[in-house]
């Protein structure tokens, strides 16, 4: 099978033309995107989306300065004393907007006075119950759901989360957005083939992949590790630089193989010693950084390298990147 030919390639090239369409939507963000008048919010979500509130702790948090912190639905769901929400304001990702665990997570807190927001990928709001659950609905695009690893709606689920942050706080400018969707083009028009690279023959045979980031490059690296498990099968995990130095490095060795992510050629000082340690250990790396466009953007043209890797290393591996073996488009956990 052919890159092309599989869902997951068609997913990727609708990318550009669905943040261009989004940007063309963005001032209702100025209404939508709600927050507590002591400019905080609460975040919560699963798999890539819970990634997706990843990187939106580290945009909102030092772009926007806009506190965030995480809700983890067991303790929600596990409180005997009702927790105090009133005011407060929760942000609920979900691609399908079906998540049952997120919806009655979400519910919970809003009959704790909070308000809710949801992000989520389905316009029919008969099929979106986290959508109709919310005060507000933020909507990533008109593009169905493929049945296939998220692809194109993680990348939305940032460029919201991006678009959010001007909204609050004017800190992009509507140019960052435009080049960004032209590098996007460009990229995906190139034909890139990540075969070609030097690092592939390493990376095939790798026993552990691991990816690691810094600030949103951290989201970025927990999402790669997702795709590669779910589209190639393979056993790859994503780390923060500090949580890698913290005792994950001791079990890399010369048969695996770890993505640096930077926001440039010159990693930053904690992502050096990350370097310098997997360089005394003997262990492949590569270093991926985007050349062109302006940080945290850059952190979405990564993204989608990685993901077009992870799709050509399963089709090598004779998988189909389209049918991953264990994956729901809805993944239920309640």
């Amino acid at each position: 099978m052919k890159p092309e030919n599989t869902l997951t390639y068609r997913d990727i090239m609708e990318i550009p033309d669905l943040l261009e369409e989004f940007s063309g939507r963005a001032r209702a963000l100025k209404r939508l995107a709600l927050r507590s008048g002591d400019r905080t919010v609460y975040l919560v979500g699963r798999g890539s989306s819970g990634n997706a509130t990843l990187f939106a702790k580290y945009v909102w948090e030092t772009c926007s300065g806009v506190i965030t912190n995480f809700i983890h639905p067991h303790s929600i769901f596990e409180a005997d004393i009702p927790l105090h929400f009133r005011n407060g304001v929760v942000w609920a990702f979900s691609q399908s907007g079906k998540s049952k665990d997120i919806t009655a997570c979400l519910k919970k807190l809003m009959g704790w006075g909070a308000k809710g927001v949801a992000v989520t990928n389905e316009a029919d709001l008969s099929s979106n119950p986290l959508a109709r659950q919310a005060d507000a609905h933020i909507l990533l695009s008109g593009s169905k759901e493929l049945a296939v690893a998220a692809t194109k709606s993680f990348i939305l689920q940032l460029w919201a989360v991006l678009w959010t942050a001007r909204a609050w706080s004017g800190c992009f400018s509507e140019k960052d957005f435009s080049d960004t969707v032209k590098l996007f083009r460009k990229f995906l028009a190139s034909g890139y083939d990540p075969k070609k690279e030097p690092f592939w023959r390493k990376l095939s045979d790798a026993g552990v992949i691991g990816f690691v980031g810094r600030g949103p490059y951290n989201a970025v690296a927990d999402d790669s590790a997702l795709k590669f498990r779910e589209m190639a099968r393979e056993h790859a995990l994503g780390y923060s630089a500090a949580e890698f130095l913290h005792g994950p490095v001791g079990a890399y060795t010369p048969g695996d193989f770890v993505f640096l992510l930077s926001p440039s050629k010159k990693l930053p000082e904690d992502m050096e010693k990350v370097r310098a340690a997997l360089k005394e250990r003997g262990t492949p790396y590569h270093v991926m950084f985007s050349d062109k466009g302006k940080f945290p953007f850059t952190c979405l043209l990564t993204d989608i390298r990685i993901k077009i890797i992870a799709l050509h290393l399963a089709l090598s591996r004779g998988l189909n990147p389209d049918n991953p073996k264990g994956l729901n488009k809805v993944t239920q956990t309640f």
